[in-house]
């Protein structure tokens, strides 16, 4: 193997691809401030006890973790995922000390898991999540899943399909994991060796497997529903009162649990019916903030996966963060006018325009090949007898027009080719207005 080569389960996001990358997190961007969510930063690698929590029974934690070592003999963890260290960070700096509650925040980065990588899945790979910590109420978890809602439809993405479930409070888990346990017990030792790890650890953990999920144990296991307490099936209906105030579908899905062991209450996923998989999940947890040293504190957050996002989008047909071209593109046609187009390139962009120069020393019908590739709106044509006379030739190339003006009236001609809206001067007739310019 070529050592120079990206590791197994990586990826380079190339140039041509970065932009659709820049559109999207803009969109979530835009989608956090309207609802108000700040962004945090937190460290790509963590000490391991922030992710390895107690009995864990998930996958991420006994399988997909990257520890190591370091030079101080400390056990560290490439972050799997991100609500870990963010309440860590909202304890560390005690946010829960805030003088308005809950405390809205979104991240944005790359996680670390080692798995089998395929189509949509790599071990290095990104997510947008969410985190409101402070508060317990439904009609949060209904707010955060309408703000997932929202991002999906907002990139057009069809075919979605919420799924809902309640993992109940501390009482309805325990019930429900004793009647689990009891309903597996006569199954579990002809089951995979994780439903025999996760019987010990976490039974609710067993009806998320993929190795036995058509044994006959499985169909006719109990629901979490038979063993809600009366707290907890009011918290549901309020959070399912919610999304149908905001006309969100969606279907209860009692066998969904999550792949984390920290939820409670309100669970979900959005499927992408296109790709049959998950394309954002997430909960509401209690008893993290405790963990990490903090005060009794609920949270609610979720989290997409980035390149299935990308994915969704390509199967629709959806193109994100098209390239509208340049501006203006300057035509060096004499090497002894190089200093000359550099400069009129530099004023451009100084000017806020997206210009580009020739640095080869190419013909000028290989440079108007790259204006064509490049979809530049004017050509500035710049040689020898121009400098001389003190002049530029613009090219206006969707109308063919050509405009010959002084070197100091570059910018000036094409802030008139190319008026902004707040420069833009309105000769529409009264009434039959076509312009954007508010009269």
């Amino acid at each position: 193997m070529n050592k120079y080569q990206m590791p197994r389960g990586t990826q380079d996001i190339l140039p041509n691809e970065s932009r659709k990358w820049q559109a999207m997190e803009e969109l979530f961007r835009q989608f956090a401030y309207v609802y108000n969510y700040q962004e945090i930063r937190t460290p790509i690698f963590e000490h391991t006890e922030v992710f390895k929590r107690g009995n864990d029974s998930s996958d991420m934690v006994n399988k997909e973790m990257y520890t190591f070592t370091d030079n101080g003999n400390r056990s560290l963890t490439l972050r799997p995922e991100g609500t870990a260290g963010v309440v860590r960070s909202f304890v560390e700096n005690k946010m829960y000390g805030y003088p308005d509650l809950p405390v809205k925040m979104y991240y944005m980065g790359p996680m670390c898991r080692y798995e089998r990588p395929q189509k949509g899945r790599q071990r290095i790979f990104h997510q947008f999540g969410i985190e409101v910590i402070g508060a317990k109420n439904p009609y949060l978890d209904v707010e955060t899943i309408a703000l997932g809602w929202s991002i999906l439809n907002a990139l057009g993405l069809s075919n979605l399909k919420v799924h809902l479930n309640t993992l109940g409070d501390d009482e309805s888990r325990n019930a429900y994991r004793e009647a689990l346990k009891k309903h597996f017990a006569s199954d579990i030792n002809q089951m995979c060796a994780d439903c025999q790890r996760r019987y010990e650890q976490n039974p609710l953990r067993i009806l998320d497997c993929k190795v036995d999920v058509d044994h006959p144990a499985m169909k006719t296991a109990p629901k979490m529903s038979d063993y809600l307490n009366e707290e907890s099936q009011k918290y549901f209906e309020a959070v399912k009162a919610g999304l149908d105030a905001l006309q969100i579908p969606y279907v209860v899905d009692d066998r969904l649990v999550r792949g984390l062991d920290y939820y409670t209450h309100t669970v979900f996923e959005i499927i992408s019916e296109n790709l049959n998989t998950t394309v954002l999940a997430g909960g509401r947890y209690d008893g993290m903030v405790e963990y990490f040293e903090g005060p009794q504190m609920s949270g609610m957050g979720w989290a997409l996966g980035m390149e299935r996002i990308l994915l969704a989008c390509e199967a629709e047909g959806i193109e994100l963060g098209e390239d509208d071209g340049l501006d203006a593109y300057v035509l060096c046609l004499s090497d002894k006018v190089q200093k000359e187009a550099f400069t009129i390139t530099t004023e451009l962009r100084s000017n806020g325009y997206r210009c580009e120069t020739d640095y080869l020393g190419r013909s000028f019908k290989a440079q108007f090949k790259t204006v064509e590739r490049m979809n530049a709106k004017v050509a500035v044509l710049v040689g020898e007898k121009d400098i001389e006379n003190h002049t530029v030739t613009l090219k206006k190339i969707d109308t063919q027009e050509q405009f010959v003006v002084s070197l100091n009236q570059v910018v000036e001609k094409m802030d008139e080719l190319f008026p902004s809206e707040e420069e833009h001067e309105c000769h529409c007739a009264d009434g039959e207005c076509t312009c954007k310019k508010e009269h």
